[in-house]
């Protein structure tokens, strides 16, 4: 086992720091990557979609369900051997869903992927911040987050490239190799460090138990709530059972000797309004990223490559701004920079609710690098913001705690933005004044349209313009809701996070933004 100074950190940590970022790409990347090849799917599997969003959710949730556990896991067991094991169910998961022969059993493959994914993201965090000293640490998170921006916006020009040349399985079977290089690096440079649960302590199996069930409750009633009903007994029973689920994790984790995590650090400002922040940009990137991508193939007929593509200015935008952000954070303070990330993330969505079917590309690139100039301001100084509020032994829940919020906040995203989107564009068909066999065949999801609309001779141009019409007024619908949630996002936490304060006396360090501690 190594240990490590922390006032030094390791010797070899930027290459750790490299081996690190190589392990989240690949786990980030798949958050996306399925964007591209969504028309496929639906085409391919004849997936409706309810079934996208459910092909794309079931990694996010079960990611989203099993992080806290895998971090406190790590904690306990070691953070090396926790980042093995993910990368491993991940490369299974990703070859199992290569080889998947309809819908069902492709949610389930997606589902051991984020299994897996949910060891890989904590441990990445948590190793990070113990093999960097304290004065190097907000440099490697805005590292580390600038990776995981761009991974997200990446994945759909790498699903569009590998669509470009061999079938729908390559988005998936691209990730075996990757997990393989990973691994070996990870052997061979990442040190063991030891595991950092309390002796004498068991693990909070009741506590994992109830937070991943409250998730999975609640999550699956926003998903399943626009096709059963918003107040059918179905849907408000899952949703208050997912609340009373939760409300147990809480009083569980009050009474427990050991809990999965102090629940009482989300009485501290910084903490919540870090969480927060995550959790409200995951939303509006995930929600509108699901709708934005079949919009420019389906509509603009832009091929995969070419859609994915067309999504770089947002990984350009985060490239510049995620390593910039600390520096703006020490001239002016967190309670400016997260804020202002926000608003620029709401303004990019409200300027794309402008887009029509035959908006220029270069109009819809503006909005989404704004997005990703927000995303960036963001991401780094609202991790470091929340992991300053625990102590070191708690890094890796900590880290999962910061993870969870992502790949929850995406979940609902495309949860609520996706049924927002798929009511509206039925909406719109069933007032196109078409014939109704027609609008009934082509409900389900714009690619049933276009493939409708290919099989019906002169009625098919008809259905064409209005299905693509229909289907930019619900997007441009949940553009709006993102912008929005941003937006008063943005201001909440403006006045939630606080502000620059003075260190305790007797200390000799320079005055700076304590956002963890509030000393």
């Amino acid at each position: 086992m190594t240990t490590i100074d922390p006032t030094v950190g390791h010797p070899r940590r930027r290459a750790i720091l490299g081996v690190l970022c190589l392990s989240l790409l690949i786990v980030v990347i798949d958050n996306t990557i399925l964007n591209t090849a969504l028309p496929t799917l639906a085409r391919a599997l004849q997936a409706s979609t309810t079934d996208l969003q459910w092909i794309t959710d079931a990694y996010t949730l079960t990611f989203a369900a099993l992080l806290i556990a895998a971090g406190a896991l790590g904690d306990r067991y070691g953070r090396r051997r926790a980042l093995q094991f993910g990368l491993a169910v991940f490369a299974l998961g990703s070859a199992a869903a290569a080889l998947s022969g309809g819908a069902s059993s492709l949610i389930a493959a997606r589902a051991v992927m984020g299994v897996g994914a949910a060891f890989v993201m904590p441990a990445t965090l948590s190793l990070l911040s113990a093999v960097f000293p304290v004065r190097e640490r907000a440099a490697a998170i805005g590292a580390w987050s600038a990776v995981a921006g761009i991974g997200i916006v990446v994945g759909p020009t790498l699903g569009g490239l590998l669509l470009a040349h061999f079938y729908w399985g390559s988005v998936f079977w691209v990730n075996v190799p990757l997990v393989a290089v990973a691994l070996v690096l990870v052997v061979t440079v990442i040190p063991d460090l030891p595991g950092r649960g309390r002796e004498g302590t068991r693990l909070d199996v009741l506590g994992a138990a109830l937070s991943a069930a409250s998730l999975v409750a609640v999550v699956d009633a926003v998903i399943e709530g626009p096709d059963r009903g918003w107040t059918s007994m179905t849907t408000l029973a899952e949703a208050v059972l997912g609340l009373a689920l939760f409300a147990a994790f809480i009083t569980h984790e009050l009474r427990s000797v050991s809990p999965l995590i102090d629940v009482r650090v989300f009485g501290h400002r910084a903490f919540s309004a870090a969480t927060a922040a995550i959790g409200i940009t995951f939303f509006a990137l995930f929600g509108s990223l699901f709708a934005l991508t079949q919009y420019l193939q389906l509509v603009h007929g832009y091929s995969a490559l070419s859609a994915g593509v067309r999504a770089l200015p947002f990984a350009g935008a985060v490239l510049v701004t995620a390593p910039l952000s600390s520096l703006l954070v020490r001239a002016v303070g967190v309670r400016v920079i997260v804020p202002a990330g926000l608003a620029a993330m709401g303004g990019g969505l409200l300027l794309l609710t402008g887009a029509t079917p035959t908006s220029a590309y270069s109009y819809l690139a503006v909005g989404v690098a704004i997005m990703g100039a927000g995303m960036g301001l963001v991401m780094a100084p609202a991790g470091e913001s929340l992991l300053s509020v625990l102590p070191a032994e708690q890094a890796g829940v900590g880290s999962a705690v910061n993870d969870t919020v992502q790949e929850l906040g995406g979940s609902l995203g495309v949860a609520i933005i996706g049924s927002v989107v798929s009511g509206s564009f039925r909406h719109g068909l069933d007032s196109s004044g078409l014939p109704a066999p027609l609008v009934q065949a082509a409900r389900p999801s714009i690619a049933h349209a276009d493939a409708v609309s290919a099989q019906v001779g002169p009625a098919g141009l008809r259905l064409l313009e209005a299905a693509h019409d229909s289907f930019t007024t619900a997007m441009t619908s949940g553009f709006t809701l993102a912008g929005v949630v941003a937006l008063a996002g943005a201001v909440v936490i403006a006045v939630a996070l606080p502000g620059r304060t003075r260190r305790a006396s007797g200390s000799t360090a320079p005055e700076q933004e304590l956002v963890g501690t509030g000393t």
